[in-house]
């Protein structure tokens, strides 16, 4: 077996709506694709720039607040410039738990 390429990943959301406006307005990627799947989840695909992967997002309606053990989704994006976006992330409210670990 040769695994050749990561597709996507996927993340459980309580808010399908709020999640796809942070992606898209704040982090500037694409939704390519949503869907209802045939268990009634609510699916949203989502385009990462200069990327093959992709990032599924996936509400099971009606769950209520998702809890994740705090470490466990990790999501890394490469950035033009660290300080910049910090301080766009800063300027749109957002708030920033940990991190930055790379300059």
């Amino acid at each position: 077996m040769k695994i050749t390429k990561l597709l996507h990943t996927r993340m459980r959301v309580s808010d399908l709506d709020e999640t796809i406006q942070f992606y898209t307005a704040v982090l500037g990627l694409d939704v390519i694709e949503r869907k209802t799947s045939p268990r009634g989840s609510q699916l949203a695909f989502l385009k990462v720039p200069n990327s093959d992967e992709l990032i599924e997002l996936t509400s099971f309606p009606p769950s209520g607040p998702v809890k994740v053990q705090e470490d466990l989704v990790h999501l890394a994006f490469q950035v033009e410039s660290m300080d910049d976006t910090i301080a766009s992330l800063n300027a749109m409210g957002v708030m920033i738990t940990d991190g930055p670990t790379q300059t």
